[in-house]
């Protein structure tokens, strides 16, 4: 975790808010071990740039746009089981991009029925696997949160239409809904309903009255990731075309075979593309992927990540309007109400940030040097060259 002299430093440089440095996300298999590796290897750092109103209000409203308004009835109650905290958790954002949207969640009958049969047949029609059944019971996986809300509301309709109450819950995993189903019943009782988290607060829906949607049907919610080389150029003219069209030709193939992208117009040799992709977390994870192979090669991105082609380049173009004291690569992206970007410090960036943040000695020295040598330039009347001390200085720590 980084501390508040280093987070100070780099507002003060980047003139953004560091929410993080690296992440605290503690891996358990090898991909996410890849991952966890990559952010804390290149000190990744989450901004806020325009801070999100995380509240019951909010959370609904983001609700009823993800999952779509007319998969929802006009009769329900909205309950705040777990107030969320108005703040971003990092590892809860890296978690979704390592680990993907897809969700479990469990559903409860009162009393056997034959209704569960039909329920397997619908979940397996939206593209879900059953994972368990029973008679009263079963536990699937689709391929999103919003996804398994929005078939969890459907069943709970087909149920009240044949008088039977069907509790539901979405969770991380199949044991994770399973107790937030008994969270739920506990706080409101065994009404129909489906308990749900939404950015670490819980939530659920209940309905009081049979209703039967027209259609439910996934929402189409397209994600357009925007990249553009910064200083395309320069970097041509210290690497020539040929590298150019390497660099953005690895980043177009990794994006189409790992990120399932679908790229829009890319002209190679161009230092520009725009792909879109299936969830937002996959295109979040090709735009840091993008950035961490661009850094590598001597590269800077700028990336936007947006519902429309327009949003995603609006984002990206954010990045000039940014009163850095260096270029930055950015990754900006929409999260909750707020807007949020993750940058691929330098290398140079990333030596400062280990010195303030592991060798304090070496720092109080290379300081202590810095003074000393602007006194006795200044005692022998050559104040104006102060500035060769900070130079071998940075030459030092950054050597060393």
């Amino acid at each position: 975790m980084a501390n508040s002299l280093t987070k100070s430093i780099i507002k003060f440089t980047t003139k953004l808010n560091p929410i993080a440095i690296g992440t605290k996300f503690f891996p358990t298999n090898s991909l996410e071990t890849e991952y966890v590796e990559l952010f804390n290897y290149t000190q990744t750092i989450l901004f806020e740039i325009e801070k999100a109103e995380i509240n019951s209000d909010t959370i609904l409203k983001n609700l009823i746009r993800d999952v779509g308004g007319e998969n929802i009835p006009k009769d329900y109650t909205f309950h705040e089981l777990k107030p969320a905290e108005n703040k971003i958790e990092e590892y809860a954002l890296v978690s979704n991009i390592i680990m993907g949207s897809d969700r479990y969640f469990y559903i409860e009958l009162p009393h056997p029925s034959n209704l569960i049969n039909i329920f397997v047949k619908i979940i397996e029609n939206e593209k879900g696997e059953i994972v368990e059944k029973t008679a009263t019971e079963l536990v699937a996986r689709m391929l999103s949160k919003n996804d398994a809300i929005r078939v969890a509301i459907e069943l709970i309709g087909i149920g009240l239409s044949e008088g039977i109450e069907v509790i539901s819950a979405v969770g991380m995993t199949g044991a994770a809904s399973i107790e937030r189903a008994i969270h739920y019943t506990q706080s409101v009782g065994s009404f129909p309903g489906i308990a749900f988290t939404k950015l670490g607060g819980e939530y659920a829906l209940v309905f009081d009255s049979p209703f039967l949607l027209r259609e439910s049907r996934p929402v189409d919610l397209e994600n357009y990731l925007f990249i553009d080389l910064i200083d395309s150029t320069k970097f041509i003219d210290k690497n020539g075309r040929t590298q150019l069209v390497d660099l953005m030709t690895g980043i177009k193939n990794f994006i189409e075979t790992e990120c399932e992208g679908e790229l829009e117009g890319y002209r190679e040799g161009g230092d520009d593309f725009i792909a879109r992709f299936p969830s937002k977390d996959l295109a979040i994870r090709a735009g840091l992927d993008a950035a961490w192979f661009a850094l590598e090669n001597g590269a800077k991105i700028r990336a936007g990540i947006g519902r429309s082609r327009r949003e995603a380049g609006e984002r990206a173009q954010m990045v000039d309007d940014i009163q850095s004291t260096s270029p930055l690569s950015l990754v900006v992206f929409e999260l909750a109400n707020g807007l949020y970007a993750y940058n691929i410090p330098s290398e140079f960036s990333r030596t400062l940030i280990n010195l303030v943040e592991n060798e304090k000695p070496k720092l109080i020295g290379v300081f202590a040097f810095v003074f000393i040598f602007a006194y006795i330039m200044s005692v022998l009347g050559l104040g104006i060259f102060s500035f060769v001390g900070v130079i071998l200085a940075l030459i030092y720590a950054v050597v060393s």
